[in-house]
């Protein structure tokens, strides 16, 4: 099972604004310069974390994009799900899946996909983007 670059990259993303915020929005090519991502893919998923309520963005020559609320207050899980869609390990037991699969009663694996799915859940949901800030910046703010 793999996290695809939307997850990753815009986890980055995200990370970025949080350690590069200032009184002025962060340019796209900044972020993109940075985090070695291509500016057109990272405007692609700035798009979906502005629609999710994550980023915010302004227009003209000091625009850029800024996190929509302090960074403890964004979880990772909203990340991902704002990029990647509802957690889905199997389909029959998807986050976005409201009806159980006709054979959840006699499925006799569909628990443990159900409990790996809600531990990654709650992994994802446990950590903000302050908490990832805070690792990065580490004890010493930064300096190694």
């Amino acid at each position: 099972m793999n996290i695809s670059t939307k997850g990753r990259y815009g986890l980055r993303a995200v990370l970025d604004l949080a350690v590069n915020a200032t009184e002025r929005p962060v340019s796209l090519s900044s972020i993109a310069a940075r985090q070695q991502i291509s500016e057109g893919y990272l405007e692609q998923l700035m798009a979906s974390m502005k629609r999710a309520g994550i980023v915010t963005s302004s227009r003209g020559a000091q625009g850029g994009y800024s996190l929509a609320r302090a960074p403890h207050d964004i979880r990772v899980g909203e990340v991902f799900r704002a990029l990647e869609g509802p957690l889905a390990l199997a389909s029959c037991i998807s986050e976005a899946n409201t009806d159980n699969c006709s054979r959840v009663d006699v499925c006799g694996s569909a628990f443990i996909w159900k409990e790996v799915q809600d531990a990654i859940s709650a992994v994802l949901d446990k950590y903000s983007i302050g908490d990832l800030l805070d690792k990065e910046m580490g004890p010493c703010g930064g300096e190694q």
